[in-house]
């Protein structure tokens, strides 16, 4: 299987929803999304405004997608559909998303489920990002700086 990235479009945000609601760990549902703020009206503002997302595809087909908010310097989302992990889509994306950030920023974040059950935190730790501490009761934040 061929394992490719390319921006995300305005175009897209229907599959961005798709796989963000495909996903086991961490799952949110549309509406859970929409009581945060995260709607399609705010990604396509966000997409219309600035290259801040990226689409994985495995043979053609959208797999995963990471997404930054550039002037935070954070890593806002990174999801890989479940039938497509194990393919290196989530360092292609993590890769993107780090570019695009330390082209702005010393040091970068993300926030997470912070429970040891979830695979995104061993991920992270593996790719060189540290946890600075707990947000709240279930969420953490990681840090990684230009090397």
């Amino acid at each position: 299987m061929e394992a490719t990235l390319r921006p995300a479009t305005v175009a897209d945000i229907d599959t961005l929803f798709d796989i963000r609601t495909s996903v086991v760990q961490n799952h949110l549902s549309r509406e859970q999304m929409a009581e945060l703020g995260i709607t399609s009206a705010a990604l396509a503002e966000a997409i219309e405004h600035t290259p801040c997302a990226w689409i994985a595809e495995l043979d053609g087909i959208a797999a995963g997608f990471a997404m930054v908010d550039l002037e935070a310097g954070e890593l806002f989302a990174l999801f890989v559909r479940p039938q497509a992990e194990g393919q290196g889509l989530g360092h292609l994306l993590l890769n993107a998303a780090e570019t695009a950030l330390f082209q702005g920023h010393e040091s970068i974040w993300l926030i997470t489920d912070g429970h040891e059950s979830i695979r995104a935190n061993a991920f992270y730790r593996r790719h060189g990002w540290e946890l600075a501490g707990a947000v709240d009761e279930r969420d953490v934040r990681y840090e990684k700086r230009r090397s």
